[in-house]
């Protein structure tokens, strides 16, 4: 009776939800452990047979410092963002487009469904411009070949989910000479979710959510207003690698997102719990 109450519990949510676009920002724990790849694609696949559309972006920041250490480069960062020069940018894209999307793909397609790896430099499906020079306690910054997003060719994606493909995105950007650009993963999913208008946006990550301690799991802000997120950062509970998270929803929220989730990629199933039933899982950021 017990997996019966589950299915009555998901039933409303699956109705709301049908034909619905379900942007997950794929990343953290989720992306690297096997079983968690494996049961996270699953998991998605499944979201496109009960109805909806489901579209991925991810992230591969650790892959890509691997890989730039094998080839004896060093890894800078200034503020969070990776100071890309031509070398780098090359291995950005081995990494992120030539291996990770590939691999995702390989994933859904296992568990019977169907999906396309793309860049975001593929017909110009995120053009961007590099980002400009920063003025950080009085020294001029150059971030390099990192990108900010100007457009999203909505068209390409719209294609392909009307065909009941699952896009697989790489935050790569393209400009108007036609070189790529690094870009943010989680400000990249921001972005094709507000230009798609999607209904959810969800980041997967490796905490819990929004918590009032960060060290006890038990203090999860289950649902937070965007009115309300200026007085926690204010008071230091939303703070460090959790603010570019946030500031992605909010800008995402405002470009007509319904809501945006962050949730814990380490926990089994945390993308149907927080989708199908009542209490989720995470933290919801709503309007």
């Amino acid at each position: 009776m017990k997996d019966i109450d589950v299915l009555i519990e998901a039933l409303p949510y699956i109705k709301k939800f049908h034909h619905k676009k379900i942007l997950i920002k794929y990343g953290g724990h989720a992306m690297i452990d096997e079983e968690a790849k494996s049961s996270t694609a699953r998991d998605i696949v499944l979201l496109k047979y009960v109805g909806m559309k489901p579209i991925i972006v991810h992230g591969g920041g650790p892959e890509i410092s691997r890989a730039m250490d094998k080839f004896g480069i060093e890894s800078k960062f200034i503020q969070g963002l990776r100071v890309t020069d031509e070398e780098a940018m090359k291995i950005i894209e081995m990494v992120l487009a030539g291996k990770i999307s590939s691999e995702i793909v390989s994933e859904i397609i296992k568990h019977d469904g169907d999906a396309i790896s793309l860049s975001g430099t593929d017909s110009s499906l995120i053009y961007a411009h590099k980002k400009p020079l920063s003025k950080i306690d009085e020294e001029i910054v150059d971030y390099g070949l990192v990108g900010e997003v100007d457009r999203i060719n909505t068209d390409l994606l719209e294609m392909f989910l009307d065909n009941d493909i699952i896009p697989v995105i790489s935050p790569i950007g393209i400009n108007e000479v036609g070189q790529s650009l690094n870009l943010n993963a989680d400000t990249a999913a921001g972005e094709v979710a507000g230009a798609l208008d999607v209904e959810k946006l969800i980041i997967l990550t490796d905490v819990p959510g929004v918590l009032r301690d960060p060290s006890d799991p038990s203090t999860l802000i289950q649902k937070i207003k965007i009115s309300e997120i200026p007085d926690l950062v204010e008071q230091g509970i939303i703070s460090g690698g959790m603010i570019p998270k946030i500031e992605t929803c909010v800008k995402a929220i405002e470009n007509g997102v319904k809501s945006c989730h962050i949730l814990d990629g380490r926990v089994k199933h945390s993308l149907l719990i927080e989708i199908f039933t009542t209490d989720g899982i995470g933290t919801m950021i709503y309007k």
